[in-house]
């Protein structure tokens, strides 16, 4: 493999933007985003979307680039990042990718699986399920109709569920049997960097995060949005929490509380996913970015 792809994870607030700009900047080259929440041009604050220093400071792609109305898939992801990769790799050896949204770094670190068409009238009734009888029926359903794949999800997670069981519903077969199928190789070679630190850090620096949200203006901004939070885009953290507090359901400080507890989990859930992959690096969210550059100059002079 000549191409190399740099792929920096980690969860939520640890320093991944930081150190995507340190390492681009060092290899003179260019960043995807593979953070599906900072895709929307309509979220920025509540999604921690680099300032316009950091995209300056090295070209990004894949930030603010759809709208909250679009559907745009994890599939659509791939095919889009895959094509970007393909031209950068024709200027540059090596090329970075950030983000801690998982599924969509292994859809193009790995491919995704090859799930077959199910009818659109089954998802429509199991967001009425989702409506009607709340994230329980579902992961009721899905614990019954797929017990392996409800180990492995955020069960969490409303789209994550409505997935899963939609194929189940609409095949007669488990999600999970349709998962692990070979995939088409990547010409690329990844070399996977992950930042982490001790979850007393990581929780400190989720909260300071969040303050820093609501001084740059998350309240105005979800507002705005308020009048479209029937979006799924918007069923996110850090906006369905304000959504609430718009509604009379809550205060404004029990609504920040709840983003902050809730951001926290996010980042559990994200180290859980990442942990299971036994090929990521890990340093610590301080690390001195001179020895992360050695780490990936000996990989690739070692062609792995």
């Amino acid at each position: 493999m000549n191409n190399f792809l740099i792929n920096i994870i980690g969860p939520t607030a640890i320093g991944k933007t930081a150190l995507a700009i340190a390492v681009a900047k060092h290899f003179n080259t260019e960043i995807i985003s593979a953070d599906s929440r900072q895709f929307f041009k309509e979220m920025k604050i509540g999604t921690a979307v680099p300032d316009a220093e950091e995209l300056e400071a090295a070209p990004h792609h894949f930030i603010q680039h759809i709208s909250i109305e679009d559907k745009y898939s994890v599939g659509d992801f791939e095919r889009e990042a895959l094509r970007k990769l393909e031209e950068l790799f024709k200027e540059h050896k090596i090329a970075v990718m950030v983000g801690g949204s998982g599924l969509y770094i292994k859809a193009v670190t790995e491919g995704l699986d090859d799930f077959p068409e199910v009818d659109p009238e089954i998802r429509k009734n199991l967001n009425k399920h989702l409506e009607e009888d709340g994230i329980d029926w579902l992961q009721q359903k899905l614990f019954v109709l797929d017990p392996d794949h409800y180990k492995n999800i955020d069960v969490q997670n409303p789209h994550r569920l409505i997935r899963a069981l939609e194929v189940c519903i609409g095949t007669g077969k488990s999600f999970s049997s349709f998962l692990n199928k070979e995939k088409p190789p990547r010409d690329f070679e990844t070399i996977h960097i992950g930042l982490t630190a001790d979850r007393e850090i990581i929780y400190d620096r989720i909260n300071k995060r969040v303050d820093l949200m609501i001084e740059n203006g998350l309240i105005e901004e979800a507002k705005s949005l308020y009048p479209k939070r029937e979006l799924n885009a918007l069923n996110t953290v850090g906006y369905k929490e304000l959504f609430q507090y718009f509604e009379g359901e809550t205060d404004l400080e029990t609504a920040i509380s709840e983003i902050k507890k809730n951001t926290r989990r996010f980042a559990k859930r994200q180290l859980t996913w990442f942990r299971k992959d036994e090929d990521i690096k890990w340093f610590e969210f301080d690390e001195d970015p001179e020895k992360i550059f050695g780490y990936i100059e000996n990989k690739i002079a070692n062609g792995d």
